[in-house]
């Protein structure tokens, strides 16, 4: 029998890797203060901010956690992100490192206007 899955974001990182929980729990406290308004929950099995449209998402694994702002925002920070593995739609950030938090400070900012300024109804 498997355990049950998470239902909160606190409930998912208690669940992460130890290894993780400290990035895991900074990063959760910072893109609250980013969007305090936004609604935290878990879809698909990970923790998604949502106001009322998608605004970032995080994922624990083994050695690294996983921050998705959108494809469109990590390529506005491009320049800055070159020194970071990063995926389309992914910025992977490996445990054993410090968080690179103004950075996702300003992803996160730039998100939360981009979302803002949409006039359409689509989630994502």
């Amino acid at each position: 029998m498997t355990a049950p899955r998470p239902a909160t974001i606190d409930a998912y990182i208690a669940a992460a890797p130890a290894a993780g929980q400290p990035h895991l729990r900074q990063l959760h406290a910072l893109l609250q203060g980013v969007a305090p308004k936004a609604e935290r929950v878990i879809k698909w099995g990970h923790p998604f901010f949502v106001e009322p449209r998608f605004l970032f998402s995080f994922s624990a694994h083994k050695a690294h956690l996983s921050f998705a702002p959108s494809a469109e925002a990590l390529q506005h920070f491009g320049a800055e992100l070159k020194n970071h593995q990063t995926t389309k739609n992914f910025l992977k950030l490996p445990y054993g490192a410090p968080l690179p938090e103004a950075l996702i400070r300003r992803i996160a900012e730039y998100r939360v206007k981009a979302v803002a300024a949409r006039q359409d109804d689509a989630f994502w």
